[in-house]
């Protein structure tokens, strides 16, 4: 009887065991399958909104330091500066026209401070400083509060400024460098407004 129940429970190990690997291979040829496009579809819509914040530009090539450059700045503080709470530069993109000379840049930041946790977002330059553009990457808020952030009303607001910080106010942004928050939603503009901050500080100060 105990060679019969140690036998009935070998046998389903084995084709749980045989399960499992099954399921595993299958699992690893999606991922093989879908990684691809995946990563051509990422690369598309980053493209798209990399022309939408700095829309005079025609192609867009990577100038991101290395990555120990960029621990070093991070340790010194010099990648961020100060009082932008909990952010971080991704990457740094020269932007050229059609005759290949250089018309600005797309700086991808972001800030961990959101409502929803991280919102990454595209903010783009001209070669005098000035914002062209803030583009929603990721942001993950509640619909109809924060997840407004991806609205123009309230990106638009960033446009045309060329300041070393931004602020955000409840009250009506009555000077340049104020944000009027959104209503109900300020530690998302906040997020936000520090995420372009931190690549506003990284233009003037870590940029040749």
């Amino acid at each position: 009887m105990a060679a019969s129940k140690s036998s009935s429970f070998m046998k389903d190990a084995l084709i749980l065991f045989v399960i499992t690997l099954i399921s595993g291979v299958c699992l690893g040829f999606v991922y093989d399958m879908t990684k691809g496009p995946i990563e051509q579809a990422t690369i598309a819509k980053n493209n798209a909104t990399y022309r939408e914040v700095l829309s005079i530009a025609n192609e867009f090539n990577d100038i991101t330091p290395s990555e120990e450059e960029m621990e070093v700045m991070r340790k010194t503080g010099a990648l961020t500066g100060t009082g932008f709470g909990n952010v971080d530069i991704e990457s740094v993109l020269e932007g050229k026209d059609a005759n290949g000379a250089v018309v600005g840049y797309v700086i991808n930041s972001l800030s961990n401070d959101s409502y929803g946790g991280a919102v990454k977002v595209s903010v783009g330059f001209d070669v005098d400083g000035t914002i062209t553009g803030v583009g929603i990457r990721e942001i993950s808020d509640t619909p109809g509060l924060g997840l407004k952030a991806k609205e123009p009303k309230f990106r638009d607001q960033y446009l045309g400024k060329n300041a070393d910080q931004l602020t955000v106010t409840k009250t009506g942004a009555s000077a340049d460098h104020e944000i009027d928050a959104i209503s109900g939603a300020t530690i998302t503009s906040n997020a936000t407004t520090n995420a372009v901050n931190a690549a506003l500080y990284y233009l003037h100060n870590c940029m040749n």
